[in-house]
């Protein structure tokens, strides 16, 4: 794994069971890599080494807000959750990493420690034992020195070369500095039944769709998959699964939306406003949105942070209007300056009928002048 210099340097110390070095290289460069899974997934595994387990579960629970289905984010929750004694949360954590990687060799050594010391008692008695290290994540392998690379050099190109010959045609990778086209999952490629009956009749819907706009939503949501416009995609799937689309289709539609990533301030390419999410919250569930404006009744507790955001009010001109937003993480916000938000809209019965799931927060004095 290529890292920058920073990244690899905390790596490299972590390997070598320098746990507090690694912590100490990363923390002061928290302003840095706001927002960087990478970054929250080495602070949360080092703080989880040195069994400082609230820390690190504050940290991979970041990291997993970045990228929900990395398997060794899931592995550092579950062993935390078994160090609880919550066994049923972490069981539930191990088979998701197995859904993900079948083989995957610490989940399946967690599921049958836990099948060995059932109840949380017996596997007190396991972790008391010393051995909840062995289920830890490990930290990612770095770049190898340049002076180790030479060692049978020329079969590598050689493979390499076939490969990038086989895979152009099949667009199975991407040149460096480009991102290709993602692949849409094998489920949601719809059968032949499904495309000739792609609505049912009866029922109450928030939405009837002719056959037309049904498999409009869907090929827009493909492509817009494969664009990696995940909240856009989001949008047209919604409508289907709210709708009198097929049971088929409908199933399909949330294949898809189990692959979507969650996405930072720089890659979050489509912007829902505040007035296009309250004439219809239900389009845009779960999709992400970044908001300016101020903040009001500010509560933050030891794991968890909310306010309320006056929508649009960063420059005291326009109050679009106020909407609730929960973090699951205790962070720092001065309710004196402007903030961005990063966040999930939750459909709520309440006016404005929303409420906002945060995911990442910015606050900084260039906020004034935008």
């Amino acid at each position: 794994m290529k890292l920058d210099p920073i990244l690899d340097k905390a790596v490299r110390l972590a390997r070598k069971r320098k746990y507090n070095d690694a912590i100490k290289t990363l923390e002061v460069e928290a302003n840095r890599y706001y927002g960087s899974f990478t970054y929250y997934y080495l602070l949360g595994i080092s703080y989880l080494y040195t069994k400082i387990f609230g820390v690190a579960l504050t940290y991979l629970r970041l990291a997993a807000e970045q990228k929900m289905r990395d398997p060794n984010t899931l592995l550092g929750l579950a062993a935390l959750y078994l160090n609880h004694g919550d066994t049923d949360k972490a069981v539930d954590l191990y088979l998701e990493v197995q859904s993900i990687d079948e083989k995957n060799k610490i989940a399946i050594k967690a599921l049958k420690i836990i099948r060995k010391y059932p109840g949380p008692e017996n596997i007190s008695t396991w972790i008391d034992s010393g051995k909840l290290h062995t289920l830890f994540p490990p930290f990612p392998m770095v770049a190898i020195p340049t002076g180790h690379l030479f060692v049978g050099l020329g079969a590598a190109i050689v493979a390499v070369i076939i490969f990038i010959g086989v895979a152009a045609k099949t667009n199975l990778i991407t040149l460096p500095g480009q991102r290709g086209r993602r692949a849409v999952p094998v489920e949601f490629i719809l059968e032949k039944e499904s495309f000739e009956t792609p609505v049912q009749a009866g029922g109450s819907y928030r939405y009837v769709l002719t056959r037309s706009q049904v498999l409009d939503d869907y090929n827009d949501a493909r492509k817009l998959f494969t664009e990696y416009r995940d909240d856009a995609a989001r949008v047209r799937l919604n409508r289907i699964l709210e709708s009198n689309a097929s049971e088929e289709i409908k199933n399909s539609a949330r294949v898809l939306i189990s692959y979507m990533e969650i996405p930072g301030f720089s890659t979050l390419k489509d912007r829902f406003s505040f007035n296009d999410v309250i004439k219809d919250p239900y389009l845009y569930r779960d999709c992400h949105i970044i908001w300016r404006g101020t903040v009001s009744n500010l509560n933050v507790g030891q794991i968890q942070t909310s306010f309320h955001l006056l929508v649009g009010y960063d420059t005291n001109r326009i109050l679009e209007g106020i909407v609730q937003v929960d973090y699951n993480s205790a962070i720092p916000v001065n309710p004196e300056r402007p903030v961005e938000i990063l966040g999930r809209i939750i459909p709520i019965s309440t006016e404005p009928g929303i409420r906002i799931q945060g995911v990442a927060l910015h606050q900084a004095g260039l906020l004034d002048n935008r």
